[in-house]
């Protein structure tokens, strides 16, 4: 078994070298690395700067997403709480910690400045979702995401590209990332209370299998519920902890700036460290530029394509400037040394445990277990929604089902292995999946990205003119591979 793992290991090594950098010892040299800020700057630019400018209206518009448009369709709030649950998960606690050890304090503000360009990436790649999905096989609902956007928008010479990126989703979000959120849950939970990690991943595929086979109706409900309420009593904790360590915050943000540009290091190579991991971890944990939130993005029933891309743009911030910050205080804050030997989400523990005593790992056990299983919900949903695109079949959907709840399984038993190897594996195929992923979406999204701008200028527009609730009626703006059906207001179930 360690001998295929070990195998597996080197592949992956060379997967994430492409996707990531580090080709003949150059550490920006990677598809990801040198494309993912520069897109973001972009989508900024050609947006007139929409997550600074219009970040008043992005509340506003949050503030109407609870209200559905119609009793059996999915509410753009619970569609943002969905994809919020995919985003709030294991990245905000054990991601944080392995940005920090891997890459120093310095990361922290690397993943700040993927957020801050990636809420610009959300926004268009969350409108085209809009933009170009479809109705569903169940009253109400709809489909859509990368796949079908590139499907439909960049026409049939580019539906390979539609198809590679189906594949890196289902592998990166059915398989692999759920395999991390289960390890971390068990991890977690096996610190605080000693029990077996074998046994807590059984009891998540169970629930986890309970919940999911209630479609997206069910999952966008228990978002809905539980994604608020755990986030706001993180935060709370967190500020507990800044505010009786607020004469060393200035201490705190020195450190991280100092970090971030390598002027406590030693090397290029350091440098390098610090901006990669904190891109990495960035992105796993809010997605902007993954496509990942457009296939839940596209489910929610909304009257202008812009609100989603609105609403998930919050999601962006909320899961960096706000969860990510706070585990990154309670970490710095604490008196607990940095270091790769104290693994993930036991590094958090440790740190919050330090501060308020031992109810901290309990604390922290809970909040993760509600964070990665919200994540494990969702998705299921993202790697469903592609599953349906490529095939169609009840099988091919079984098939997948029962794979899900095995890779559940697979990072149980890496807990259990107690192995650094398996855990580094771990994050690696994760890694891996996610850039090769990312890679196809930025392609698709900057090659549509004058569609969204398009749509926008039609929402702004129509606010100009003082509509407060902007309408997208797709006859007055054709656009190849929209379905009209769906944008035609009278025609909308």
């Amino acid at each position: 078994m360690q001998a295929l793992l070990d195998g597996l290991s080197s592949v992956i090594n060379v997967g994430n070298h492409i996707a990531w950098g580090g080709i003949g010892g150059i550490w920006w040299l990677g598809i990801l690395i040198a494309a993912l800020l520069p897109a973001g700057v972009y989508f900024t630019v050609r947006t007139g700067f929409v997550q600074i400018r219009a970040f008043g209206h992005m509340v506003n518009v949050m503030a109407r997403s609870f209200r559905k448009e119609h009793d059996d369709s999915v509410s753009s709030f619970q569609a943002f709480a969905t994809s919020a649950a995919a985003r709030v998960g294991t990245g905000n606690i054990a991601g944080v910690a392995v940005a920090i050890t891997t890459g120093g304090p310095g990361a922290i503000f690397w993943m700040w400045m993927v957020a801050l360009v990636g809420m610009a990436t959300s926004f268009i790649e969350n409108t085209l979702a809009q933009t170009f999905k479809e109705r569903g096989e169940v009253h109400g609902t709809f489909r859509g995401g990368p796949a079908y956007y590139i499907d439909k928008g960049l026409g049939k010479k580019w539906k390979w590209l539609s198809v590679v990126y189906s594949v890196f989703l289902i592998f990166c979000f059915g398989f692999f990332f759920n395999a991390v959120q289960a390890n971390a849950m068990a991890e977690a939970i096996h610190a605080a209370w000693g029990i077996n990690p074998l046994l807590i991943g059984a009891a998540i595929a169970l629930v986890a299998a309970l919940v999911v086979f209630g479609g997206i109706q069910s999952i966008g409900r228990f978002a809905g519920v539980v994604v608020p309420v755990m986030a706001l009593c993180y935060i709370a904790v967190a500020l507990y902890i800044v505010a009786i360590n607020l004469t060393r915050m200035p201490e705190v943000f020195g450190l991280i700036f100092r970090s971030a540009f390598g002027l406590q290091e030693i090397g290029a190579g350091t440098f390098g460290a610090v901006v990669a991991n904190g891109i990495k971890r960035g992105l796993f944990s809010n997605e902007a530029g993954m496509g990942s939130s457009p296939n839940v993005g596209a489910a929610a029933d909304v009257k202008h394509p812009v609100v989603q891309g609105y609403v998930q743009m919050a999601s962006v911030f909320l899961d960096t400037f706000m969860i990510c910050t706070a585990t990154a205080a309670i970490i710095l804050l604490s008196n607990v040394e940095l270091s790769s030997a104290t693994e993930g989400v036991t590094l958090t523990q440790t740190a919050l445990a330090s501060e308020v005593g031992p109810w901290g790992n309990s604390f922290v056990a809970i909040a993760l277990l509600f964070f990665a299983f919200t994540s494990l919900i969702a998705n299921y949903y993202y790697a469903e929604t592609n599953i349906f695109y490529l095939w169609h079949t009840r099988t091919s959907i079984f098939c997948y089902r029962a794979l899900y709840l095995c890779f559940i399984l697979f990072g149980a038993w890496v807990a259990y292995s107690g192995s650094s190897d398996n855990f580094a594996l771990l994050w690696n195929m994760a890694d891996m999946s996610m850039g090769f992923m990312a890679s196809a979406n930025l392609l698709a999204i900057l090659l549509l990205s004058g569609v969204a701008i398009r749509v926008f200028a039609d929402y702004e527009t129509q606010r100009r003119n003082g509509i407060a609730e902007p309408v997208f009626d797709a006859r007055q703006h054709p656009i190849h591979g929209v379905e009209i059906e769906v944008w035609t207001p009278e025609s909308k179930p």
